[in-house]
């Protein structure tokens, strides 16, 4: 019997998705249940935003102190929770100056726009181009779309935004035959989520830092998926040494609630000025209240250390499977891909039947991207039932 739930949704809701035959219905922990009271396993959370969990009490009780207080003023007010989430971030990273969005995309969104502010200030009427990389993904707006070289998501909505150079990533012949005077800025993600789990090199993100300094653009790293602790560091980019123009975030900031942010140093922030940008919603006081509450949570040193040890047992254990479908297992911290020969979609629907939430990374990559609340008996399970699915489709 069809889920009345899951007949409205076909019935009134736009159909973009393509949905399990289940309703979830409540969590805790790593745990979610669906309406009759199975129980799966996570590793999805949420596509890497539930970084705490599910019924976590210090998320809950901020949620709750949060919503005794305003709840929306626009950005026409000054409001406590948005200034102290500003200079908590700006303390914990190379920024010195925030602007507040309501999701990723609209953060690259207005990073693109803050670049071109940027390059319109100067001399160059021609200095527009942005130079993306292979297999990235930025988002699915307009702009952040002409980012995301993937035929499937682009096609239907030619013409994108113009000045969009792609070049191969991690390939630095590539980059500085792409990088121009007329390059306002780099988009890069450091480890690439939706095209893979594809890490940049330490020497290719320096050699973009070196390129955009000769040729004046702005290196933006977009750390939507793999910053906030993803990486097991609270930066992924952090261990490379290089330091970026903007950095751009989201997905776990508020564990949950939606919430974007474009991080810049003063240099780019001093060309922006009233009416350049703007948001009615964005970091209103009730979700940066919460924001502040997780950005305190994971930065904390012990939090990050189980989140690389969990990580790397995860990466451990995956290699010790035994099966032919496996090519290989790549990543940091809990943010994993086990790349396979074959399309994930059947590995991935048939972890419904025993209990996993899992999601793909293009076509033939798991994308493992839990709650960062992961133990390694998480991990046993997870290793037990894929071992028992990729032996199913063998």
């Amino acid at each position: 019997m069809v889920s009345p739930i899951i007949e409205l949704e076909n019935t009134h809701i736009v159909q973009s998705y393509k949905r399990p035959p289940f309703v979830l219905e409540r969590g805790e922990g790593m745990t979610l249940y669906d309406e009759s009271g199975k129980a799966y396993l996570d590793w999805v959370a949420g596509i890497a935003v539930n970084a705490l969990g599910y019924g976590d009490p210090g998320l809950t009780g901020a949620i709750q102190s949060a919503a005794t207080g305003l709840i929306h003023t626009s950005n026409l007010y000054y409001t406590t929770p948005q200034a102290e989430l500003a200079a908590l971030l700006c303390e914990k990273s190379f920024a010195d100056r925030v602007f507040f969005t309501n999701s990723g995309t609209e953060a690259n969104e207005g990073a693109i726009k803050f670049a071109r502010k940027v390059a319109a200030d100067g001399s160059n009427p021609n200095k527009t181009e942005i130079v993306h990389f292979t297999h990235a993904f930025h988002g699915r707006t307009m702009g952040s779309l002409a980012l995301t070289p993937k035929e499937k998501y682009q096609k239907a909505f030619q013409p994108l935004m113009p000045g969009a150079v792609l070049a191969e990533f991690n390939d630095i012949a590539a980059a500085e035959a792409a990088i121009t005077d007329n390059t306002c800025a780099v988009f890069i993600e450091p480890v690439q989520g939706e095209g893979g789990i594809y890490p940049a090199t330490p020497e290719f993100l320096a050699a973009l830092r070196r390129l955009c300094d000769q040729h004046g653009a702005l290196l933006v790293f977009d750390e939507v998926q793999c910053g906030m602790g993803r990486t097991g560091d609270l930066w992924a980019h952090t261990v490379s040494g290089v330091t970026p123009d903007i950095m751009t975030l989201a997905k776990p900031l508020a564990g949950g609630l939606p919430i974007g942010a474009i991080l810049t140093t003063e240099a780019v922030a001093s060309h922006i000025h009233p009416g350049d940008h703007g948001s009615t919603f964005a970091g209103n006081p009730f979700v940066t209240g919460v924001a502040k509450y997780v950005v305190e949570r994971i930065s904390q040193p012990e939090f990050l250390a189980h989140v690389r040890e969990t990580g790397e047992y995860l990466k451990d254990r995956l290699s010790e499977i035994n099966s032919p479908l496996i090519k290989a297992v790549r990543g940091r911290g809990l943010m994993v891909g086990l790349e396979l020969s074959i399309d994930v979609t059947p590995v991935v629907e048939s972890g419904y039947q025993h209990g996993l939430l899992m999601v793909g990374a293009g076509a033939n990559v798991i994308r493992f991207v839990p709650p960062l609340i992961a133990e390694k008996q998480h991990v046993d399970t997870l290793i037990e039932r894929l071992t028992t699915i990729l032996a199913e489709q063998s």
